[in-house]
């Protein structure tokens, strides 16, 4: 397995408290990496300071060996990040949200790949209602359906099991085993007890 992604002597301190010190990690192409912790331990703040969303923190980041700052436009034409909560808007369909974030990404795309990652997710014959008018699971999937829609090596997903039913849930833990075993990465927190597989490692905060 090749490295995909390097943390050494993280530290980050909020409301004058450490929430985690000295954390260092080695995330290589082909792991599932789930972050473990008790509620307040850290596990979104390391999630975006992983992915590039904050900059308050001590340590450093490396991509592919080198310094985060060197190859971040790189390291960000990798990653797709996906929050805690499902990031769509209410007033866009499923279909003119995929396509508002591919716009966002510098990416045309296609209405028929679009269509095909919201049938892949359970969305076929829900691409033209207004997400407000979906259900939390549903709104999930539009999110969840960026996986299928977007190539990107690592996959950076905090709580991505949120709201969606058992079906859903199977779907979605095979498709981080298969993007792991295709040589991708994936960053994950969640309160879903994923099933026990080589691909898988847990890093423990708190």
């Amino acid at each position: 397995m090749s490295l995909c992604l390097q943390a050494r002597q993280l530290a980050c301190e909020r409301d004058d408290r450490w929430l985690f010190e000295g954390l260092d990690l080695d995330i290589h192409s082909g792991e599932i990496v789930r972050i473990e912790g008790p509620n307040g331990s850290g596990k979104t703040t390391l999630l975006k300071i992983l992915s590039g969303q904050l900059s308050d923190y001590h340590g450093e980041l490396y991509w592919g060996g080198a310094p985060m700052h060197e190859v971040r436009e790189h390291f960000l034409a990798n990653l797709l990040y996906l929050g805690h909560a499902p990031g769509v808007k209410a007033g866009l369909t499923p279909l003119e949200n995929l396509a508002w974030y591919q716009a966002l990404s510098g990416e045309q795309g296609s209405e028929s790949a679009r269509e095909e990652a919201l049938a892949h997710v359970g969305l076929s014959g829900f691409e033209d209602v207004p997400a407000g008018q979906l259900s939390a699971g549903q709104q999930r999937r539009i999110a969840l359906a960026r996986l299928t829609l977007t190539q990107r090596a690592l996959w950076v997903l905090d709580e991505p099991f949120t709201a969606i039913d058992r079906h859903g849930v199977g779907a979605l833990e095979a498709q981080l085993v298969a993007h792991a075993n295709a040589g991708g990465c994936v960053l994950v927190t969640t309160h879903h007890e994923l099933t026990a597989s080589p691909v898988l490692r847990r890093v423990q905060l708190g």
